[in-house]
This record gives structure tokens, C-alpha cells and sequence, in this order.
């Protein structure tokens, strides 16, 4: 039932965002219960998951009314002409759908909203589509897709027949973002470098709104939880396995810095935890030093007993959940500095950034020789979490920014 006292939000979403299993699923669901809070919120999310219907009534719980809308992508097109005619980036084709367009329109038929707020750039065509006039229409963008596929091409290495492939993608992607940019009320970004790098691109505005992730702190409790190592040093990485820029950090960290750390301590060991591994991550496990846990139903108990966590990330945008949720647990990071960007932390305050492998390797040096300082970053880095990146001090945040929303100057209702 719809409250009346509140403004009525349209939340629009390419997943359901429940289990919890990736960063994205974690920012969009706790700032949708933050949201659910304040507006009146319908919710329409493409459906992928078998079991996503398992998982409604835990949005009905803070949703006016909530849809989950079955969709499966479509195949990636075979030919390069025919991804060259098609105006659309084809990582936005890919979630196109005739039948998910004909549904939304049925979903808000008749119903009018003060704010459309939808996640990503993929899903901006059919946004356009259903609300072609609205003033007030918000994209949250869990990475900038013009950035993220930019770094992409830089660092990965491709054939001749693959660059130009991701360059004709990425034209398309700049010519879009050049569009939303005219036509959105607010951009939600994660970081600062997304921030810098669209005021880069296309000019500062007052429209784009940084808002970092947070950590839910009542799940990531060091009071329930407090730190208690093994009796070998360990370390932890967490994250998706099969997400490329963690693929491309742990290629890097096993390339260059794990030889280095096992140099100078052979009895120390990494555990690799995360869904959906990719073969050469698996790969991994055959070396000295390594454990894979893989897919854990509790993240908990490894930021326990690790003596530290690392963050060797090297391109993505955002911000990463991993550390504000290794920080309330009072476990210490080391970091590249991209991969702390965004986050208020302090080199050798509340962590350690390192940009080189040797320096990353010495930084887990320093961790690993001394307890003292593991504990006093531990303790620094959670208070910093609990200070400003819980989920209610960001909801909060974003209510306020979406209450002086005004709209583009050329927009009418």
C-alpha cells in the first residue's frame, strides 16, 4: 500500500540484487532498503536467477510493489558489421530486450513518479524509451562503463581484431554517456576518479554526486568477530574470481609479488575466496603458498584469521566493498592506491597502499612482521568504517541529495 506522505520512486535494476554474493549486489540492495525508507518505491529488476523468486518478499519488506522480470541475454553478435551498423555499444545490447520494454511500460502504465532512479548504463535505452520527458531521472552507476572499458584496452592484452572491437564499443559507450549527461538529473558515482574522469571527458558538473560504498556493519561486527590469526601467517583476497579486474590483480600479485613474500617467509600462505573462479585462477592452487576456498556461504570467519588482506587491483572504477568490509572487521589491507580510491583512508594510518610490486610485497612485510601495527590499523581503519561508510550515515547522504533535485534545464514533465 502506498504511502501518501511520501514521494513515489521508480527503482529500476538489471538483477535482482539478492544474495549478496557481488559488490554491486550489496551497494544497490542497502541503498534500496536506505531508499525504501524515504520514498514510496516500486522496484522492477531483470530476472536471470532460477531462484530469484525465492527472494521477493525480502524487497516487499521495504518496497510499495516489486517485479521480477525474466530475462536472459541475448547471444553476442557473430559478425563485426554487425555490431558496427547497431548504434548501441553492444555491452548495452546485450540487455536489451523487446519483451522486458513492452513489460516496463505495463508495470508503471498509469502510475506517475517523482524520481526514476535505474542502475548502469544498460539500461538507460529503455528509460529513455518509457520516460522520455521526465525531469527527474537518476542513474547509479556501480562503475563507469566509458572508464572501466577505456582501462580495459589499455591494459589487458588483445589481437588487432579484439582492440578494434572494444575501440568501436567504445566510441558508441562516449557518444551515449554524452547523451545521458544532457538528458539525467544526478549521476551517482562511486569515486572520485569517476568523478574526475567524466569531468574529464565531458566537463564538471554539479549533477554528477559522489557516493562511496559502505559496509554493513552490523554483519561485519570486529565485536562479534575480533581479530584472531592463525597461527601461520596468512593473508586474504575476496572477491569475484571471475570479475577482470580481480583476474588481472591476482595475475599480477602471482606473477611479482607472491615470489617476493614467499622469499622472505616460506611458511606464509594465501587464501583465495570467491565465486565463479576462472580456470587460471584455479591454476593458482598449485602453487606454494596458496589455498582456494572458492565460494564460502561466510566471509566472516577468513577476515577473522587472516593476518591481513590484499587489494592488488590495477584498473575498475568505484569503490571496493571488500576493504570497508575487511576495515569493520578490523582486518588490516594492503592496497594499490586505485584500488582504495574513493575511500577517506590514509596511507599508514588506516592502511598500506602500495603501487609497485616490491613495494606491495614490503608493505606485507610490514603487516607480517609486526603485530603491533596490524592491530593498530585494524583499529583506526574500523573507526574510520563506522564513522562515515555505514550503509544509513550513505543512505542518508543519498536522501538528501535526491530532496534538492532540480531538473536538466531543457527537461518538462
Amino acid at each position: 500500500m502506498r504511502d501518501t506522505m511520501k514521494k513515489r520512486l521508480l527503482l529500476f535494476l538489471p538483477y535482482v540484487p539478492w544474495p549478496l554474493m557481488r559488490g554491486t549486489y550489496q551497494r544497490v540492495y542497502h541503498l534500496a532498503e536506505q531508499l525504501g525508507r524515504h520514498f514510496d518505491v516500486d522496484l522492477f529488476c531483470l530476472s536471470s536467477e532460477p531462484d530469484d523468486g525465492k527472494h521477493v518478499d525480502r524487497f516487499r519488506s521495504f518496497c510499495a510493489r516489486v517485479h521480477f522480470e525474466p530475462f536472459q541475454h541475448p547471444p553476442w553478435p557473430p559478425f563485426l558489421t554487425e555490431r558496427i551498423w547497431n548504434p548501441l555499444p553492444v555491452t548495452v545490447r546485450h540487455w536489451w530486450s523487446d519483451q522486458v520494454l513492452e513489460n516496463l511500460r505495463s508495470f508503471v502504465s498509469g502510475r506517475s513518479y517523482d524520481i526514476v532512479d535505474f542502475c548502469d548504463l544498460v539500461l538507460w535505452p529503455y528509460v529513455k524509451q518509457v520516460f522520455p520527458d521526465h525531469p527527474l531521472r537518476v542513474m547509479d552507476r556501480s562503475r563507469v562503463d566509458w572508464l572501466y572499458q577505456t582501462e580495459l584496452l589499455e591494459t589487458l592484452r588483445q589481437g588487432l581484431i579484439p582492440k578494434t572491437m572494444a575501440r568501436e564499443n567504445l566510441m558508441k559507450i562516449a557518444r551515449m554517456e554524452r547523451e545521458v549527461r544532457a538528458e539525467l538529473a544526478l549521476t551517482i558515482v562511486c569515486g572520485p576518479d569517476d568523478e574526475a574522469f567524466l569531468a574529464r571527458k565531458l566537463g564538471p558538473s554539479e549533477r554528477v554526486f559522489v557516493l562511496a560504498n559502505g559496509a554493513n556493519v552490523g554483519f561485519f561486527n570486529a565485536d562479534e568477530w575480533p581479530p584472531d590469526p592463525t597461527p601461520h601467517p596468512t593473508a586474504l583476497f575476496c572477491g569475484a574470481l571471475d570479475y577482470t579486474p580481480n583476474t588481472d590483480g591476482l595475475a599480477w600479485y602471482f606473477s611479482e609479488i607472491h615470489p617476493l613474500v614467499m622469499r622472505r617467509m616460506p611458511d606464509f600462505k594465501i587464501i583465495l575466496v570467491g565465486k565463479n573462479p576462472t580456470d587460471e585462477v584455479r591454476s593458482y592452487e598449485a602453487l606454494p603458498g596458496v589455498e582456494f576456498a572458492g565460494e564460502v556461504p561466510d566471509v566472516r570467519p577468513f577476515y577473522q584469521k587472516s593476518w591481513l588482506q590484499i587489494v592488488p587491483l590495477r584498473i575498475g572504477g568505484g569503490t571496493r566493498l571488500k576493504i570497508a568490509e575487511g576495515l569493520a572487521m578490523a582486518n588490516p589491507v594492503v592496497s594499490t592506491t586505485l584500488g582504495a580510491q574513493g575511500l577517506e583512508l590514509h596511507h599508514d594510518e588506516h592502511l598500506l597502499l602500495a603501487d609497485s610490486a616490491a613495494d606491495f610485497s614490503s608493505a606485507m612485510m610490514r603487516y607480517l612482521g609486526d603485530e603491533s601495527l596490524r592491530r593498530s590499523h585494524g583499529a583506526t581503519g574500523r573507526a574510520k568504517i563506522l564513522e562515515t561508510y555505514t550503509w544509513s550515515a550513505l543512505g542518508e547522504r543519498l536522501v538528501r541529495r535526491l530532496g534538492s533535485l532540480d531538473a536538466p534545464i531543457h527537461a518538462t514533465r
